[in-house]
């Protein structure tokens, strides 16, 4: 697994190497790592879910660098890692009747129980879309705010997880927020056929975006910095099976915005990145006295 390791180092220096001597830089022997140390999951040939390979190539890396899931650190885990408390409540069978429902929810085990978890990227879940179709026969495309997804963080706001057995209910309040926090936007669903994508657009500021009140009161008062800008977008379009990547990612030196697909390399307004569909996003945190450089 050292091999991974190695190859994105060497990837990297290469990558912002002033002195290079062409103006691009070949992943291939990165690309081949992946391959061994995937052990095939991930194809050059065949194009993977990128919050798949996304989470694989971080915990690879930390595995790799000698982290371990609890006690060491590495720096992926420094740059990325946050941490959360998981509420978890059992709800009874939702066919007994009411009195033996009463009864259950007096019993220890449908008791409300704590857990600290820690966390490489939040998953936001999108709103059911809808089925209806508009006058011209086109399905309505909905949108949603991000602090409305985001909502599932606060502490407050409870979901209900259903396993083949037992029904339970869930919140979740971050206790750390990490340098670099990364949303997975959920946008595909599999049932037992086939994979349905969700279209919603998420609708979201570049800058200022404050995570403040997801975190606890406790925390609050040690967490000084709480306040978010966006520096990479990726985008998937098209089918669940077919569609392709784009990503937006920002220049910090210029605070320009550029989007690339493959090899091809284009300036974009950041207005126009909030129009896509965010799959996955990258924001990082404003320390001490950042200013914003991104104009938007």
């Amino acid at each position: 697994m050292f091999l991974l390791v190695q190859r994105f180092g060497e990837l990297m220096r290469k990558l912002w190497n002033p002195r290079n001597f062409k103006a691009h830089v070949s992943p291939h022997e990165m690309l081949q790592a992946v391959v061994l140390c995937s052990k095939k999951t991930f194809q050059i040939t065949k194009q993977g879910d990128g919050v798949d390979f996304l989470s694989w190539f971080l915990n690879a890396l930390h595995s790799a660098l000698g982290g371990t899931k609890k006690k060491k650190k590495t720096i992926v885990t420094d740059v990325f890692q946050g941490s959360m408390r998981i509420f978890t409540k059992k709800l009874p069978h939702p066919d007994l009747p009411a009195e033996e429902k009463e009864q259950l929810l007096h019993n220890d085990e449908y008791q409300e129980t704590m857990v600290e978890s820690t966390f490489m990227y939040l998953t936001l879940d999108l709103p059911t879309a809808p089925l209806y179709k508009d006058e011209k026969e086109q399905l309505i495309i909905p949108q949603v705010p991000l602090f409305n997804i985001l909502a599932k963080f606060n502490g407050i706001t409870e979901k209900e997880y259903k396993t083949y057995k037992e029904n339970f209910l869930k919140r979740f309040q971050l206790t750390k927020l990490p340098p670099y926090l990364i949303f997975c936007i959920k946008r595909f669903t599999k049932n037992n056929f086939f994979v349905e994508k969700n279209p919603t657009i998420v609708n979201f500021p570049i800058t200022n975006v404050d995570l403040r009140e997801y975190l606890s009161e406790e925390v609050q008062a040690v967490h000084k910095n709480t306040t978010y800008d966006l520096i990479a977008n990726i985008v998937h379009d098209g089918k669940p099976s077919e569609g392709s990547y784009r990503i937006h990612v920002l220049h910090h030196g210029t605070g320009k915005w550029y989007e690339l697909q493959d090899l091809q390399v284009t300036d974009i307004l950041p207005q126009m990145i909030t129009l896509s569909e965010a799959y996955i996003q990258i924001w990082k945190r404003r320390d001490n006295d950042e200013t914003n450089q991104q104009g938007a």
